[in-house]
């Protein structure tokens, strides 16, 4: 499944993108807006891939430009009992930060979800440092449900996590 947009592609993420996961996901400036903080090795994020791209409870997509360059990606990982999906996106290569393409790419995901896998809501967490993030999710739609108060430590201080949520109705009626 390929998903195109106006600036971004999102295709099927493939084992031959786990050295640029590696590299982006173990610099600090990338993974500080992450939950998980671990230095990554290329044989487990292989590993990892393999099971992630088996798996019928995840949708996986790599973020690419129009002119092919791989530069993050995209997921939904869907909990069918419940037709709801759990969102999560980064863009990795630094240079295509702040241009549109995180945004664009999120609404061809939460769209397709909403649309194709005729999910019911979807969820995400963002830490509270993140507001370009939470500006985008905003003006997609999402609203704020909950924090989960002192969630995560970074430079020796705790960060509330803020959860947000939009349902397919919110979607369709903002589309």
């Amino acid at each position: 499944m390929i998903l195109k947009g106006k600036k971004v592609i999102l295709r099927p993420v493939r084992l031959s993108d786990a050295p640029r996961f590696v590299k982006w996901l173990n610099d600090p400036e990338v993974h500080k807006f992450l939950q998980t903080r671990r230095h990554l090795t290329l044989a487990f994020e292989k590993k990892w891939l393999r099971g992630a791209l088996t798996s019928n409870a995840n949708k996986i997509f790599a973020i690419q430009t129009l002119d092919n360059v791989h530069i993050g990606s995209t997921s939904l990982e869907i909990n069918r009992d419940h037709d709801r999906a759990t969102f999560g996106i980064f863009i990795g290569d630094k240079r295509y930060w702040n241009k549109g393409l995180g945004s664009e790419a999120a609404r061809l995901i939460i769209d397709y979800g909403f649309t194709k896998l005729k999910l019911h809501r979807i969820e995400l967490g963002v830490l509270e440092y993140n507001p370009r993030a939470i500006k985008v999710y905003r003006r997609l739609g999402f609203k704020r449900e909950g924090i989960k108060h002192d969630f995560i430590k970074f430079r020796g201080k705790y960060f509330d996590d803020y959860h947000m949520a939009i349902l397919d109705r919110e979607w369709k009626k903002r589309s």
